[in-house]
């Protein structure tokens, strides 16, 4: 696994003071001013220069992506103070890291032999060369099948090795998927394919969305139906599905054996469409939650445009 590295030079002038930096995004920045004095200790100068990335999904009242907005359409706040979007892209075409958890517990069981089915398209539709997906599934406990790669025959194999058990470690699922996402570059994406239910003790709600929100991970929820009458369904654990992916940014989707297919598309194509809209925060310390609030200026009158992004995140620590 390799973090996401860039590269910032910055130079500072304070009277006789000059010094360089190298810093990893997602890391303080550290500046030392060397004093030009025999004997002398330079000063340490700390500065927080981590750049967040916040990608933006855009649509109109019929649901269809918005194209065509510029970095002045977008106004950024954190913690309700405007921000100065530093980087922007149209689409953005940063690697896709992603893991497809797959439920496969016996309450989802009919339904296995084509969910693998979607899957496959889904993997050969979206992935690119600089992209990645690593393949787990969860039921009595939790089973890396596949590591990272863009390798299609591996991902078939995978998919055909998946086994079957009794109960369902869905926060489990979710709390290791992010936690293997988190130090990966690029946009960390998790599919689930579930029908939400959770029977296995352990790892709870919280930890899992925790987990989710610091390691900066858009949740993606394919809720499997087994039928559309409410007893026998598990409406709580759908809830919680459906509050994951509002509380990263993602989005749900509710599916049956017939519209798999068609899902996965969908998802396809709301990766493909995100604004990238990257800024340095004004606010240099404290460790805990912050909020973003990302909106439209000047709208055209008459449009409803609806946006979609993670509503916040955990800073960094310092070293």
């Amino acid at each position: 696994m390799r973090p996401l590295c860039a590269v910032v030079c910055c130079a500072l002038s304070l009277c006789a003071l000059a010094g360089h930096t190298q810093v990893g995004s997602g890391t303080p920045l550290a500046v030392s001013a060397a004093v030009p004095a025999a004997g002398a200790q330079p000063p340490t100068i700390s500065v927080n220069v981590r750049l967040v990335n916040v990608f933006v999904n855009v649509t109109d009242d019929k649901g269809a992506p918005v194209p065509g907005l510029t970095r002045d359409n977008f106004l950024l706040s954190e913690d309700e103070r405007p921000q100065r979007i530093a980087i922007f892209e149209r689409q953005s075409e940063l690697p896709l890291e992603i893991v497809l958890a797959i439920d496969t517990s016996g309450s989802v069981h009919k339904d296995s032999s084509l969910e693998q089915d979607a899957a496959r398209h889904f993997v050969r539709a979206l992935l690119r060369p600089v992209d990645h997906l690593d393949l787990l599934e969860f039921s009595d406990s939790v089973r890396e099948i596949v590591f990272f790669t863009n390798n299609v025959g591996r991902i078939d194999r995978g998919l055909n090795d998946m086994g079957r058990g009794a109960a369902t470690a869905l926060y489990s699922g979710v709390f290791l998927a992010s936690q293997i996402l988190a130090p990966r570059s690029g946009r960390k994406v998790l599919v689930i394919v579930s029908d939400g239910g959770n029977t296995v003790k352990g790892t709870t709600y919280d930890q899992a969305l925790e987990q989710a929100l610091r390691g900066e991970v858009l949740v993606y929820p394919i809720i499997d139906v087994p039928i559309a009458a409410s007893a026998g369904r598990d409406l709580a654990g759908e809830h919680a599905l459906i509050t994951l992916a509002q509380q990263t940014g993602g989005k749900y989707y509710y599916a049956d054996s017939s519209s798999l297919d068609r899902t996965f598309a969908q998802i396809s194509e709301d990766l493909r469409t995100q604004y990238l809209l990257g800024y340095y925060p004004s606010n240099h310390s404290g460790s805990g939650f912050r909020s973003i609030s990302v909106k439209l200026r000047d709208q055209p009158a008459g449009s409803a445009y609806a946006l979609r992004n993670r509503p916040g995140y955990y800073p960094a620590p310092a070293p």
